[in-house]
């Protein structure tokens, strides 16, 4: 898999072409990708502790050296099944940023596959239709031979405030319904 080839064009515009590097995953049989600066450090499954009321994306919490670190379950954020665990799953640490400070966040994943560097020239826009997934959630669709792979926007499949908010809802309707 050559991510890195030239495309026809211009040489000295290919030049100036900024490249990213990005982590890609599988996750309900589809590749996705998030840039490695985010990326704290990749861990095999582990349990998490389930924690009350909260929901059902965030698979609990786990110790990483002190620090209580939610669980997500992407599959469960883009309202799809439940991620099933297996040998190969794995829980992506990565830093997101919370009212001025960085917070530590878990993602659930089928398996991690590579860094891949992809140049600019190599990523289109998010479609704005027809996506499986929020199109807020993507940040744009690199071409990788004859497939695309979704380059997730982090900020907002993570974003801190929206999770509290969803969980406070689900509370709120659990509430409602005793």
């Amino acid at each position: 898999m050559n991510i890195l080839r030239r495309a026809d064009g211009d040489a000295s515009q290919e030049e100036t072409a900024e490249v990213r590097q990005f982590l890609t995953f599988q996750l309900a049989g589809e590749t996705f990708a998030i840039g490695i600066l985010r990326i704290r450090e990749i861990l095999e499954y582990i349990p998490p502790t389930s924690v009350p009321l909260m929901p059902p994306f965030i698979r609990g919490v786990m110790n990483l050296r002190g620090a209580v670190v939610p669980v997500i379950d992407l599959s469960l954020r883009f309202a799809r099944d439940q991620t099933v665990v297996n040998r190969r799953t794995c829980i992506v640490i990565m830093e997101v940023e919370h009212d001025e400070q960085w917070q530590l966040v878990g993602i659930l994943v089928d398996t991690v596959h590579e860094v891949l560097a992809i140049p600019d020239s190599e990523i289109e826009p998010p479609p704005q239709f027809g996506s499986k997934i929020r199109v807020d959630f993507i940040d744009g669709m690199a071409r990788m031979d004859n497939r695309f792979v979704v380059l997730l926007n982090v900020d907002k499949v993570l974003s801190v405030g929206e999770m509290a908010l969803l969980s406070e809802l689900g509370q709120r309707e659990e509430a409602e319904e005793e």
